[in-house]
């Protein structure tokens, strides 16, 4: 039983060994740009970018295949901060300062699911045959809730001003 006990554990600690000095080996260099503009995306792999996640359209505007104005969700805050980061021009007058959020019309709505199943931020709650409920603040505007809902009960709306999300209008250059 011993011999059973220090042949396993001198068999784990050789392979630890060998995949510790294997990893520095072969480890693969990453661009630290890469990491800082994935961060400051949303995370929401929602697609609207038109990439896969956040990873490759990060990945797209390091190497100047995607504009910075690419991620919808981000809005403008984010394009200027990403091209500020990048050093690159923005044209921000397509995009919009007010987010689009989703709301589900009640009277409408079966519970059929299939809205909560492709939000890839999770803003919408509900069960089975009840009706579901869209949390405002986890809402990127992604439109994907529209396009599953059979019952066209999910519409896409820019938020209403209130005095927390009110602001003063950048006045008109002389």
């Amino acid at each position: 039983m011993f011999l059973t006990i220090a042949v396993l554990t001198s068999l784990g600690l050789m392979l630890g060994f060998i995949l510790g000095y294997a990893d520095k080996i072969f480890a693969v260099e990453e661009d630290p740009l890469i990491k800082e503009v994935e961060s400051m995306l949303p995370g929401t792999h929602c697609g609207q970018c038109g990439f896969t996640g956040c990873g490759s359209a990060a990945q797209a505007m390091v190497n100047g295949e995607a504009e910075v104005t690419c991620c919808p969700p981000g809005g403008q805050v984010l394009a200027k901060s990403l091209a500020d980061k990048l050093g690159v021009s923005a044209d921000l007058s397509n995009l919009t300062s007010v987010p689009l959020t989703a709301s589900v019309q009640e009277s409408l709505c079966t519970g059929c699911c299939r809205c909560f199943r492709v939000c890839p931020t999770d803003a919408i709650v509900g069960a089975n045959k009840q009706l579901h409920y869209v949390f405002k603040e986890a809402c990127t505007g992604c439109g994907k809730c529209v396009t599953a809902c059979p019952e066209n009960c999910i519409a896409l709306h820019q938020e209403e001003e209130t005095l927390d999300n009110w602001h003063w209008p950048k006045p008109a250059a002389v």
